[in-house]
This record gives C-alpha cells, sequence and structure tokens, in this order.
C-alpha cells in the first residue's frame, strides 16, 4: 500500500491523491458500504497541512456472492481516489488507514503514510492511475432512470426506467442511516423491477431514509439518490 498524487491542482485548488493496494488477483478489500461481513475503511488525515478538506471517491465494487454472504469489493490491485481541497499552503499529506483485506480469511490492517505534494512537479504517471480509477466512480445518473424506490416487508422494489441500466448490478446503500444494508438484486417477475432484500437495519424505518442506488451500464456505473416510499397496504 502507498499514496500517490497527481501533483497537480484544477482551478478549484482540489488535488487528486490515491490510496494504492497492491493485492493478489485473489484478495480483496472492501467499498464504502463493505456488507455482510466486511471491515469498512476509516481513513485519519489528523496531522496534515495545505488541506482545508478531503472527499474519498469512491470505484463501482463487485457484488460479491462467493462466501455465502453479501459483500461490495474491490480484487486485486486497486486504486482509491482521494480528493483534496488545498488551502493554499504547502501540502504536507499525512494519512492513516485501518481497513480489511482478505483472502481465506479477513484481517484488519493499519497503516500510515506520508506524502508531500509539490505541484509545481505534476506527475503525469500517478495522474493517470488516479483518473483510471475515477473513470469507474459513478457520476450523476439521469433521475428519470429510476423510478420509485418502494419498501416491501422483505426490502425494496427498485422501479428500471432504462434499457440500459443492468439489473444485476443495482446496489442500495444508506445515507440517512447507515446501518441500512440491502443484498444483491433479485429477479423479479416484472421485469421493470429489481429486488434488494433487507440485510440489516431496522426494517419499521426504512420508509422516509434516504438511499443512494447505484448502478452499471454499457457507458460507466451512476448513481441517484432516493428517498424510500412506502408500499401499498
Amino acid at each position: 500500500m502507498r499514496l500517490i498524487s497527481a501533483d497537480q491542482p484544477d482551478s478549484n485548488g482540489r488535488i487528486l491523491a490515491g490510496l494504492e493496494i497492491d493485492m493478489p488477483p485473489s484478495f480483496k478489500t472492501y467499498w464504502r458500504v463493505p456488507g455482510e461481513t466486511g471491515i469498512p475503511i476509516t481513513l485519519d488525515l489528523t496531522g496534515s497541512t495545505g488541506i482545508a478538506g478531503h472527499q474519498m471517491l469512491w470505484p463501482y465494487p463487485k457484488i460479491d456472492l462467493s462466501q455465502g454472504f453479501v459483500d461490495f469489493v474491490y480484487y486485486g490491485p486497486t486504486v482509491l481516489p482521494l480528493e483534496l481541497t488545498a488551502d493554499g499552503q504547502p501540502i504536507d499529506l499525512k494519512l492513516s488507514a485501518i481497513m480489511g483485506i482478505c483472502s481465506d480469511i479477513c484481517v484488519p490492517v493499519q497503516a500510515s503514510f506520508r506524502l508531500v505534494i509539490d505541484p509545481s512537479k505534476p506527475d503525469t504517471g500517478q495522474g493517470l492511475r488516479i483518473a483510471q480509477a475515477l473513470a469507474n466512480v459513478p457520476l450523476p445518473g439521469d433521475e428519470a432512470a429510476i423510478g420509485e424506490v418502494v419498501a416491501t416487508p422483505d426490502g425494496l422494489t427498485v422501479a428500471l426506467n432504462s434499457a440500459e441500466i443492468d439489473p444485476a448490478s443495482v446496489i442500495a446503500a444508506g445515507l440517512d442511516d447507515t446501518t441500512l444494508l440491502f443484498g444483491a438484486p433479485q429477479k423479479s417477475p416484472d421485469k421493470s423491477l429489481v429486488l434488494l432484500p433487507l440485510l440489516g437495519g431496522d426494517e419499521t424505518q426504512v420508509v422516509g431514509q434516504t438511499i443512494e442506488i447505484t448502478y452499471m451500464t454499457p457507458s460507466g456505473p451512476y448513481v441517484v439518490v432516493r428517498k424510500i416510499a412506502a408500499g401499498s397496504t
């Protein structure tokens, strides 16, 4: 694992860095919502200077059902982009990370990094690596592509209004209630609906929650935000 950076600010003073994880193809780590068995990634930038703010940009994950559980993962070599907002001072990035790295067993890994970013010397090679990871970060989707998201006794139904959406790629993740966990999409008799079982969280508190619906299309991944509606009684 190491920190990398393009060392090139944009017009808004933002610089893209990344946490590069060099794993064998059979090893995995986890998305921002790790799933049933995963360990979430936590980052601590305490001690950094020259940074006014930061945001992790999450590439679209694989829906992993290999161990009989539903997890959202990255396999093999992975770059997790990190958007930094500079405050005009020299940037000395200090980052501590705790994350799960798994093969046959899953163990928490803790590592610390330091990277001095020099905007006067752009790193084209690292910028390309980060750009490749950014290409798989979901963009805001067409609001009309996803219809109503409705609570059911077992989870959610998500209406798909676009034939471009791969039904098997749909992921629902809570925003207001981070304990909400929805499983892999299941087939529905109605091909325009996807069923997502509720795997974690209070089923009585699902209605009204704000969630992200992330999905894959031939042109890449997209995400829309929805509030969960009550089903008919």
